[in-house]
């Protein structure tokens, strides 16, 4: 049997949205991305949905929006995909790192130690697709003493008159906090669309709003609209209706728009994705979690607890006691028996860029802790009852040989 990790859903609704796109003869921004950017207001509750070429292209906008650049100080968790942090680097900005919590999720007491006058926001990432304790951070950017700590240095951080929190969101499309969408609890959330997401345009980005009555959430709508599409105050389908031309530029701004083409994709995806495509992968979810949690190597990730449900983006599978050599080779073998899987993530300060800008993973243990023993598990809507099966099995056998030659080695010693 041969299963890929985390193939695209493309059915016969997404090839007619991409066909009705091509058939118009406006693949670049346009009604479609309108008609994308409406559906995900539906689907998280939102006040305002922007459409963007990616995460990070999202991330950068809302970061120089707020006005974060030079000596400014941005506190992320060590334990996420690079793009966390290039995207305050690319402000000019300084990533301080922290560790994470046992469910993936950022320490907010460690993100509380960080804080000085220089930080300017917090970008809190949902791994696999678990929020973050929310209203624990909210309590650390709301507190009196982080409020008289902040010092704005823009209107719009004025306005706000604290810390920026903000949802790396790239997993967690769908997710709940309190019985609501989780998107709903951060100023600023920002989804990934990328070809291996729950909902994918093959590349792209959304970023949804959620601000304090101060701010007006359609004037600034209109201004990251005309931010992502280099300060020009007309996009290609205005300009083209008729003789209007002519346009002007109004900001330096940014090209990181969304192509209609690629909105299409995902405007066929986010239509059935609560009544059908979310419940699939559930029950991938559901079905390896059950057949796991009788092993006592098995960490059973978090799915759902008193406030928070995941969106079930991956499965990470964590395997008590073992070490990263023992991980990489309980990997190899699936492999070869035809299973495609993946690890998420490889903590930053592992990395070589990171390493060179002095970061260490001595000081983030529980990051390399949890990264030492997680294998992420195909999980999709796709997935056939037979191949989950045939899954199960093998990481089964396969972890019981490794984890019975380790306990049998602690015995001999």
């Amino acid at each position: 049997m041969n299963i890929p990790f985390s193939p695209p859903f493309i059915d016969q609704a997404v090839i007619n949205e991409v066909l009705d796109s091509l058939h118009t003869n406006w693949i670049t921004s346009g009604p479609k991305v309108k008609a994308l950017e409406a559906e995900i207001i539906k689907l998280t509750g939102s006040q305002a949905a922007i459409c963007v070429n990616s995460w990070t292209s999202g991330a950068i906008m809302m970061l120089k929006w707020f006005g974060v650049g030079e000596g400014d100080e941005v506190i992320i968790p060590a334990y996420s995909y690079c793009a966390t942090a290039l995207c305050v680097i690319h402000c000019g900005a300084i990533p301080i790192m922290v560790d994470i919590l046992d469910d993936l999720t950022i320490d907010p007491e460690q993100v509380k130690s960080k804080i000085t006058s220089k930080t300017k926001a917090i970008i809190a990432v949902d791994i696999a697709g678990l929020p973050c304790h929310y209203n624990e951070l909210l309590n650390i950017v709301n507190d009196a003493e982080n409020r008289n700590l902040f010092v704005p240095s823009t209107d719009r951080q004025s306005k706000l008159g604290r810390i920026l929190l903000i949802a790396d969101a790239a997993h967690s499309i769908g997710a709940f906090y309190e019985g609501l969408p989780a998107s709903l609890k951060c100023d600023v959330t920002i989804f990934s669309f990328h070809a291996v997401k729950n909902i994918t345009t093959a590349e792209g980005g959304g970023i949804c709003l959620n601000l304090p009555n101060e701010f007006d959430s359609l004037e600034e709508y209109n201004f990251l609209k005309i931010f992502s599409l280099n300060g020009q105050n007309k996009d290609a389908f205005a300009k083209s209706n008729g003789a209007n031309w002519k346009y002007d530029i109004l900001f330096k701004g940014y090209k990181m728009n969304m192509p209609d083409i690629c909105a299409a994709i995902g405007l066929a995806q986010i239509r059935q994705y609560n009544q059908t495509l979310l419940p699939l992968r559930k029950n991938v979810f559901l079905k390896y979690a059950n057949s796991f949690k009788e092993y006592n190597w098995f960490f059973e990730p978090v799915s759902k607890d008193n406030v928070r449900e995941t969106s079930y983006h991956l499965f990470p599978l964590r395997i008590k006691g073992i070490s990263e050599i023992q991980r990489d080779k309980i990997i190899d073998e699936l492999v070869y028996k035809g299973i495609i899987v993946n690890v998420h993530f490889i903590p930053m300060p592992m990395l070589t860029y990171f390493k060179n800008l002095g970061y260490n993973i001595e000081q983030f243990p529980n990051s390399y802790k949890q990264y030492a023993c997680e294998i992420s598990l195909p999980i999709y809507p796709q997935l056939s009852d037979e191949q989950v099966e045939y899954i199960i099995e093998t990481v089964i056998e396969t972890v019981q040989i490794i984890y019975t030659v380790e306990e049998t080695i602690k015995v001999l010693i």
